[in-house]
């Protein structure tokens, strides 16, 4: 055999084993009569010993060895006199007999080690050495896990995994497609799919009642932590099903997840409304984990001769529990957070609770008014309240801000700790003003509920979605919806979305075609599959639990992409090439 065990998993039970290893040298240590090696692979770490009196070539050998060497060694495993606790084969090590250098290594351009002392990109542009650190491994065999912990779950509720095609025809709603040019036609363009979703409602029409899919999928869309331009989704369609049955199942399996690769107990999922998402936390992905709810204080402070709060749109608050000691320099940085041209606020307005309510605007609220503001944030004695005012969306924004920056400060953001929330009841329709037309908010197959579809000819904004997401401590994990399946009802939504009749055959002709042969009632959710297993992990920003993920600008800075391509195929894909 090649190697007899891994670096991991030999023990003191071990002993007087005859073994060989193989892996990359982590270190070596001459420690005169003794000279040690620790030999890395991707299960752990074991230490190697080489004696001078008893094998003097060999431990000169060893001792030459560098860095990243990859080597084979045949040896007897023997008990550590000094036993380290922090390695699960600290107990043992292993007599060397032979050492076989399989390959020398270079000198890496950072620590392999858990904590390095390359940069990001540094480490972007060498990801292969990255990825040998034993941290970055454990989250890549963390992600298997909870892979094959969806897996297990949805083969059990008789779901189907079924490849959908990544070459597809380009559809403009939604984010912005990677197109990709047909060399067999000239001219003409595949696009890389933004999700499957059409293929898993045609799977439907097929009769293949429950299908899924842990799928790459592709948005060219500015990039942020938590957002890279190819991506994974765990993709899933039901046929035959309502809201309640999805929001049913796929809590019944983010539990089994979290149960399986994490022994945690995630408690039942609450539900909100997407008003009430808004109105007491900001945003439509709440983090309730903790309370600082917003509260909406126009009628308790308009009318006083404040200025700004009498002619502001929405004057709201929060309190933070024990924050009355924050000094004005603490105050004067959250006022200049929130001021920050991404939120837009214009100020900041507090109330300190101590034995008299002390605020930055007495004098235009006597002591009644301010502990009328108490009253309504029910606040103690040690707190202090946070008042924004301006137009409804920049309020709420900067309170939820706000509020996501101070949860972070006073540890009230716990990585460790997991709540679960389902947003119900979005406007199935946005209009945008610039280009005075009807956008879905999900995508435009979604249904509206039933009991509005009448509203659709005179007042599509008051429209309610028949869809739902899920959020995770503050970040959106999954969304979904119950699909339109009539095809009448289809072209209507193309219709209010400003698509001609024509337009609409020319894009989405086929999933009309196949509405006519019986569309089942169905629906489906995607969960974002790097964005879950990053928030079980406990980290925010996805990366790191990609194995080659891109950079911040969407470049691979490993393979130096995207790049040009040669003159020979531009004239292929009879396509000018960009002039200098």
């Amino acid at each position: 055999m090649y190697r007899t065990h891994n670096c991991g998993n030999l023990r003191l039970n071990n002993s007087d084993q005859n073994v060989i290893l193989c892996g990359w040298v982590q270190g070596v240590r001459n420690l005169g009569g003794m000279t040690f090696v620790d030999l890395r692979d991707r299960y752990g770490i074991t230490q190697l010993a080489f004696n001078l009196e008893t094998d003097a070539d060999l431990c000169q050998k060893a001792r030459k060895l560098g860095r990243e060497d990859v080597v084979r060694i045949e040896g007897v495993v023997n008990e550590r006199s000094s036993k380290n606790a922090d390695l699960l084969t600290g107990d043992i090590e292993i007599v060397v007999k032979t050492l076989e250098i399989l390959n020398k290594a270079a000198l890496p351009p950072f620590l392999i080690e858990e904590e390095t002392d390359g940069g990001d990109e540094l480490r972007m542009k060498y990801r292969y050495l990255d990825l040998r650190r034993p941290n970055i491994q454990q989250n890549l065999i963390f992600r298997h896990k909870v892979a094959q912990s969806v897996r297990r779950f949805l083969d059990k509720k008789d779901f189907l995994e079924i490849e959908t095609p990544f070459l597809i025809k380009s559809t403009p709603e939604g984010a912005r497609d990677f197109v990709v040019p047909s060399r067999m036609h000239p001219g003409q363009f595949y696009a890389l799919p933004q999700s499957p979703q059409t293929f898993k409602q045609l799977l439907m029409v097929s009769g293949f009642d429950r299908y899924f899919q842990i799928v790459r999928c592709f948005r060219d869309e500015d990039l942020r932590a938590d957002r890279q331009p190819e991506f994974t989704q765990i993709d899933c369609e039901l046929s035959f099903v309502n809201q309640e049955d999805v929001l049913q199942i796929f809590e019944e399996m983010l539990k089994s997840v979290f149960k399986d690769v994490l022994s945690i107990e995630l408690p039942s999922v609450e539900r909100m409304d997407y008003k009430d998402a808004l109105k007491y936390y900001g945003n439509d992905k709440p983090d309730t984990r903790f309370g600082m709810k917003i509260h909406e204080l126009n009628e308790l402070v308009k009318n006083k001769g404040f200025k700004i709060f009498d002619e502001a749109e929405l004057v709201a608050g929060i309190c933070v529990e024990g924050a009355s000691s924050f000094s004005r320099k603490q105050i004067d940085a959250l006022t200049e957070f929130i001021k920050r041209p991404q939120i837009g606020a214009s100020g900041l307005v507090y109330a300190k609770i101590d034995e008299t309510i002390k605020s930055s605007v007495d004098k235009f609220y006597s002591k009644e008014d301010l502990t009328e503001w108490k009253k309504e944030f029910n606040a103690k004695t040690g707190d202090l309240i946070l008042v924004v005012a301006g137009d409804k969306n920049t309020t709420r924004r900067a309170l939820s801000e706000l509020r996501l920056k101070l949860g972070n400060e006073l540890g009230l953001r716990k990585p460790n700790d997991f709540k679960a929330l389902w947003v119900l009841n979005f406007p199935l329709l946005e209009w945008d003003e610039e280009a005075q037309r009807y956008y879905a908010c999900h995508h435009p197959f979604t249904a509206p509920k039933e009991e509005h579809i009448e509203l659709l000819e005179k007042s599509p904004e008051k429209v309610y979605a028949n869809a739902y997401d899920l959020v995770l401590n503050g970040n959106e994990i999954a969304g979904g919806s119950i699909r339109i399946h009539n095809r009448d009802l289809q072209a209507k939504i193309f219709e209010v979305l400003g698509l001609s009749e024509e337009e609409a055959n020319e894009k989405f002709g086929f999933l009309m075609k196949a509405f006519e042969y019986g569309a089942p009632p169905h629906g489906g959710i995607a969960f974002g599959f790097d964005r879950l297993v990053a928030l079980m992990n406990g980290f925010e920003n996805i990366r790191d639990m990609i194995a080659f993920p891109k950079n911040n600008a969407g470049r691979d800075v490993m393979l130096d992409s995207p790049s040009n391509i040669d003159q020979e195929q531009w004239e292929e894909l009879k396509l000018k090439p960009k002039k200098d």
